[in-house]
């Protein structure tokens, strides 16, 4: 994926390099990369470094931390698209004898297995994994802390346990079975779980003064699947492009869909920050736009991925510094700077491409009791449920070719929307999940749940 500097306005291009030049001057940055994609592609590339008449360019390793565990997440979705495992199963079912067997699959993706947020012993990002040989030691005597699927509880020993499962039904190492099933795939020939050069060195910069001290280096053994990855802006970026569009060499669409659905209980402060977070992936509503993606840290290093799916914008944002710039704000800000500025222009309007008539039957307008629906067919081949006053519940069911849908989203999510039909082949009404859905409001002529009163409508001298 080259970048294409040229496909951005200057004054885009101008506000996304002063953007990144206050984060790097403020945040007291040794060096900040950043790209940003659109369409799929990298439109803009940007750094900003201490060092003069240096810049990192898009092929510079940083380490990218806990986004790693967007990747291993990926890997357990593919064993689940195959049939070899449930999201509800429990981890003991395929990887035994680890004393965290109970937590489910899912539990473990949406950190709400109730595992500790951090391995015990010395502090595990800058000590070797060697002092973590077993995924006994990874968890150590007391690994639960929580109820498993009672609350959010952010666990980096729970992504380790995703790694183990992942070795334990591939039979081969994570970093192998990562780099067979999607960095070569993706083309990801920079993402690797060792350094290579060139690749930045990671520092701490002093609170107090101007100065910096190096941070080592540490292999983190088995707790690589949690935040061993080192990568690049272009090859990030390449990433990104795969988590809006999906590839059906590693996962499919409607797979990330399910990533990227929340999928653990929010603390009150979560929803009142909009933040929630699905199946690998952290999900935030900021200023009108979701965002998906994932952020990143270890001793040295700062990253943050960040994804809109419905501007097809994404950004990566890497430092190489232990803390001080916030990659997650700047990353938003740079899909924001361009989805301002350089809005996307609409796909034309297509009809579809042919008709099946007794789905067309179904468009209009329907009440479910008197709350007003619209239902409309789109050029996708889904089915979009509306309420009229623009407020309530909404969704779009897929078809499954025998005159049933199921819903995608929201309240709806799961459940199946059929057309009951009369004896004649006339519809009588649409039973969504059991609510019944017809042409007038309590419409007298449909199989109403409780009857209709034989006096119909009335006004307040009726009453």
């Amino acid at each position: 994926m080259t970048t294409s500097q040229d496909d951005l306005l200057p004054a885009t291009r101008r506000a996304l390099l002063h953007r990144i030049a206050v984060a790097q001057a403020e945040g007291r940055a040794p060096s900040l990369v950043a790209a940003v994609v659109r369409d799929g592609r990298t439109v803009w590339h940007g750094s900003r470094t201490s060092v003069d008449g240096h810049g990192p360019d898009e092929k510079v390793q940083y380490r990218i931390g806990s986004i790693t565990k967007t990747f291993t997440a990926v890997l357990v979705l593919r064993l689940r698209d195959e049939g070899r495992l449930a999201l509800g199963d429990p981890l003991e079912k395929h990887l035994p004898g680890t004393g965290a067997g109970e937590a489910t699959i899912a539990e473990l993706l949406a950190h709400t297995s109730g595992l500790a947020a951090e391995s015990p012993g010395p502090w595990w990002e800058r000590t070797s994994g060697s002092l973590r040989p077993e995924l006994a030691d990874v968890l150590g005597e007391q690994p639960f802390v929580h109820p498993s699927g009672r609350r959010f509880h952010y666990s980096n020993p729970g992504y380790t346990l995703l790694g183990g499962l992942v070795e334990k039904l591939r039979g081969a190492s994570w970093e192998d079975v990562l780099r067979r099933e999607v960095l070569e795939p993706l083309g990801l020939d920079r993402t690797s779980a060792r350094a290579q050069a060139p690749h930045a060195g990671g520092w701490a910069v002093h609170p107090w003064a101007d100065v910096m001290l190096p941070e080592p280096l540490e292999d983190l053994g088995r707790m690589a699947s949690a935040g061993q990855l080192w990568s690049t802006t272009a090859d990030l970026a390449r990433f990104a492009a795969f988590l809006i569009k999906g590839d059906d060499r590693v996962l499919s669409a409607e797979s990330l869909r399910d990533m990227r659905t929340p999928a653990a209980p929010q603390e009150a402060s979560d929803v009142a920050s909009g933040y929630a977070y699905g199946l690998g992936l952290e999900i935030r509503h900021l200023d009108g736009r979701n965002l998906l993606g994932h952020t990143g840290s270890l001793p040295g290093f700062l990253a943050a991925l960040t994804v809109s799916v419905e501007d097809d914008l994404a950004a990566v944002v890497l430092a190489n510094c232990t803390s001080g710039p916030m990659p997650f704000t700047v990353a938003a800000d740079l899909v924001r700077i361009v989805a301002d500025a350089e809005p996307r222009i609409p796909e034309p309007w297509r009809p579809m491409p042919d008709l099946d008539a007794a789905v067309l039957e179904l468009a209009g307008q329907w009440y479910w009791g008197t709350h007003a629906f619209a239902l409309r067919l789109t050029a996708d081949g889904l089915l979009s449920l509306e309420p009229l006053s623009g407020k309530g519940r909404r969704s779009r069911f897929r078809p499954h070719g025998d005159g049933t849908w199921t819903g995608l989203e929201g309240y709806y999510a799961g459940e199946r929307l059929k057309a009951v039909r009369r004896p004649d082949g006339t519809v009588d009404h649409l039973d969504l999940g059991s609510f019944v859905f017809t042409r007038q409001p309590y419409d007298e002529g449909a199989a109403v749940p409780g009857g209709v009163d034989p006096d119909g409508w009335r006004g307040i001298a009726g009453a």
